[in-house]
């Protein structure tokens, strides 16, 4: 009944008129309250500046922002309270598009499909352990197939043994050597267990081999023998970088940060000559909690009270309750038995209860402190007389199963690379700085299958691990991750509780609690004056204490300082962004962070477009151009985010993925979603490859054209690739202190330059890669830099 009600009057809530006014601070803020169902919901801005003012509120925005004629549409993730301030304060509020039913659905869908994967191997087993049908085997071949990858030639068998599930043996194929020989004549390979979500699918695997086979057979560890015929496998288009029988497709259903980080540690052990688990040096809080509870209604008379043990601690073992002595003139007084409290209340002459907050706290505090920490409600004096209540259980209300640590939690990343000790360029992809966002944890997965399992028998991802450093971090945030599954579908940030006792650090907050891991960086964040971030510990966006407060981000911080690392992505949903820095600037002007230079940003575009092009390969879905560039341009700003940290402290290029629509959409969608992103994150792997091998040097030109402007005209630079151009007016060599061709503006190309007619240019261009044009050394002693006069040609 509570539950339908809330839903109700967060309709109501959401369809309230247009404000004529425009949007104020939203009222004082009366602090967070548990429970409350938080939907994704349309806020309808006039424009940009509307759009800076419902940033300040410190709203938990989505990652959408769409510009339309009239105006701006961003999504806020909020509970009804909180649509009732924003409403208060001139927001205008639309239609509500993700409800919490609909995550409670994605999660029954999950379980669904892990239910019927073990009742199928369950299934199985039985069959092939029934003593009436001795003829059926206990192993099963799915798959035989055979194809040409360039020159080479290789098999991959899929096979299903009945006790996969439990049993971590790995299986012999052995093969034939073409029609008529015998099976064995062609050698054997090994398959290994795939396990998804603690599920047993089947064994997998694919090898090279030196002639076709016809057959294959699998004898199981129990004896039980299978025979299959091998297939040809369609060869896949000439256009595409994925080879005959590259493989993918390795996700089953979401998983959660355990699941996840067993995933990558299975991976690890599977292929040891190309991968390695590395635990990040700083462990998170822990998916845990103090058990608590708030006593009384009416908020001067409130008591909240907290365990000094973690919940699964002990702390889910106290009990407290405030009693009614039943007589006259009693004192107040406050009895310990083993974890149960009790407190007799005070009374007068009549036997009316005479205590109030104020002193039951400091009762409490005497007579409990071993045990617990009580304070009056959010600050009050705690002057109004409490009410009696009846035995109350205090808990960490924390609903996952016994196989989430309750622990500080490690942080894992999966490294792989042919040579990982660092001289090889590095490349970085991490996902689940946001708690809800249930899709990238998935994409880096499928990246990571892809790029192990290929690399046998597809040439182009042995190249990619032959040359390349991969670090690969699935979830940055696996506290907020488990409460996002288990607890509260729209937490966004970690589980560390910063409020103060005066604030929202009570039971009734616990849902609200956490910092914002995308807020609390180190470059051009809240700290140093930038728009986008909050100092409320309740507040979607908060920043934390101060930068890099969190494990979470010293992870990240530790990770992209390794020197060879160059570039990364950071993925993110929802809203079909692409993104990079700047991610930030300073209100009311909007003062950004320093924009990359001309040749940086095209070479942002550069690489965009090609990993843009390998996503929309999956299904024709292309992340548009209104949505690609820098954060701040295309989306809000941004304060504290990782991909600055990345790109002004390390110099890495830093991109941000933005997946799909939705948090967590239905699995069909998620899937594809894990798909096409997946061939962009790959995507990312060749342009870090080919950076690394570019030693061609870029060309460029000058272009002059007619000015307005008597005796002047309008000169602009061309280059052949991706280039920074320095360039001289006074005759002199140029030099890296020379003065840097810059761009015209936002997503505006190159600048003009309007100089006297006859003025003389020196210049040279350097790519990305480093490489000079024409060899020149730029130290001012050189003299092979290109020439060019600003006189307008005839013909």
């Amino acid at each position: 009944m509570v539950a339908g009600l809330a839903a109700t009057m967060a309709v109501a809530l959401l369809v309230t008129p247009a404000s004529a006014t425009v949007p104020q601070a939203p009222p004082a803020d009366p602090g967070p309250v548990a429970g409350e169902p938080a939907n994704v919901v349309e806020v309808r801005l006039s424009g940009t500046a509307e759009l800076d003012a419902l940033v300040a509120t410190g709203v938990d925005l989505d990652h959408h922002v769409e510009r339309t004629e009239n105006g701006v549409v961003a999504h806020a993730v909020i509970t009804p309270s909180e649509a009732a301030r924003l409403t208060a304060a001139g927001f205008t509020l639309g239609e509500v598009l993700h409800r919490p039913q609909d995550a409670q659905a994605r999660i029954a869908e999950r379980e669904a499909t892990i239910a019927e994967h073990v009742a199928e191997n369950r299934e199985f087993a039985a069959a092939a352990a029934d003593p009436t049908a001795p003829d059926v085997s206990d192993i099963k071949i799915i798959r035989a197939d055979y194809y040409t990858s360039g020159t080479g030639q290789v098999l991959s068998v899929e096979a299903k043994w009945a006790q996969g599930q439990s049993a971590t043996d790995t299986l012999t194929v052995e093969r034939d050597s073409g029609p008529g020989t015998a099976i064995g004549s062609g050698g054997t390979q090994t398959i290994s267990r795939f396990v998804d979500a603690g599920v047993y699918l089947y064994h997998r695997g694919a090898a090279a081999v030196t002639t076709r086979p016809e057959y294959i057979r699998i004898t199981s560890p129990t004896g039980d023998v299978a025979v299959a015929k091998v297939q040809e496998w369609l060869p896949t288009p000439e256009t595409s970088p994925e080879g005959p029988g590259y493989q993918k497709d390795f996700v089953t259903s979401y998983l959660t940060p355990t699941e996840l980080y067993a995933r990558i540690r299975q991976l690890a052990a599977e292929f040891p000559n190309l991968a390695e688990i590395v635990e990040l040096p700083y462990k998170t809080n822990g998916y845990r909690r103090h058990a608590q509870a708030v006593l009384g209604t009416a908020t001067n008379s409130r008591v909240a009270v907290d365990s000094l043990a973690w919940g699964h601690q002990g702390g889910n073992d106290i009990s407290v309750e405030l009693a009614n002595p039943g007589a006259g003139n009693a004192a107040l007084a406050v009895t310990v038995t083993g974890p149960a409290i009790r407190v007799d209340l005070a009374t007068d002459g009549s036997g009316a209860v005479t205590s109030t907050a104020a002193q039951v706290v400091a009762a409490l505090n005497s007579a409990a402190g071993s045990l617990i920490r009580a304070y009056t409600y959010r600050g009050s004096p705690g002057t109004g007389v409490v009410a009696p209540a009846a035995r109350t259980a205090l808990t960490d209300d924390l609903s996952a199963p016994a196989t989430v640590s309750r622990e500080p939690h490690p942080v894992y990343a999966i490294r792989i690379g042919k040579v990982r000790d660092g001289s090889k360029p590095g490349v970085l992809a991490y996902a689940q700085e946001h708690a809800r966002e249930w899709v990238p944890p998935l994409v880096t997965v499928e990246t990571a299958e892809r790029l192990l399992r290929n690399y046998a028998h597809d040439g182009q991802t042995k190249q990619l691990l032959n040359n390349l450093d991969i670090w690969i971090a699935p979830s940055i945030n696996p506290d907020g991750g488990h409460y996002s599954f288990y607890d509260f579908n729209s937490q966004r940030k970690n589980m560390t509780n910063h409020c103060p006792l005066t604030g929202s650090a009570d039971f009734l907050g616990r849902d609200s609690w956490g910092v914002d891991n995308n807020r609390n960086y180190t470059e051009y964040s809240l700290f140093d004056g930038y728009s986008g971030a909050s100092t409320s510990c309740t507040s979607g966006t908060y920043a934390g204490p101060s930068e890099l407060s969190e494990p979470e981000n010293r992870n990240l911080d530790w990770l992209a300082a390794r020197p060879n690392i160059r570039f990364s992505m950071n993925l993110h949903s929802s809203g079909n962004y692409f993104m990079w820095s700047p991610g930030a600037y300073a209100l009311p002007d909007r003062t950004s962070a320093p924009r990359p230079t001309l040749a940086q940003e095209s070479f942002f575009w550069g690489a965009s477009s090609r990993i843009l092009t390998a996503i929309k390969q999956h299904r024709n879905l292309a992340v548009t151009p209104a949505r690609t560039g820098p954060i701040s341009d295309v989306l809000y700003s941004a304060a504290g985010n990782s991909g600055d940290m990345l790109w002004y402290k390390y110099g890495i290029y830093a991109w941000n993925f933005e997946v799909g629509t939705s948090f967590q959409p239905d699995w069909e969608e998620a899937h594809a979603e894990t798909m096409e992103f997946s061939n962009g994150l790959v995507e990312l792997m060749r342009v870090a490859r080919d950076f690394a091998k570019d030693n061609s040097r870029p060309e460029s030109g000058l272009t002059v054209t007619a000015s307005s402007t008597p005796g002047m005209v309008n000169v602009t630079f061309e280059t052949s690739e991706p280039a920074a151009v320095f360039y001289t007016l006074d005759g002199v060599a140029p030099t890296y202190e020379s003065t840097l061709y810059g761009s015209a503006g936002i997503r505006e190309g190159g600048e003009t330059l309007t100089v006297p007619a006859g003025t003389r240019i020196h210049w040279f261009s350097v790519d990305a890669a480093g490489n000079v044009e024409q060899n020149y050394q730029p130290d001012g002693r050189g003299k092979n830099y290109r020439k060019g006069q600003a006189v307008l040609t005839t013909g």
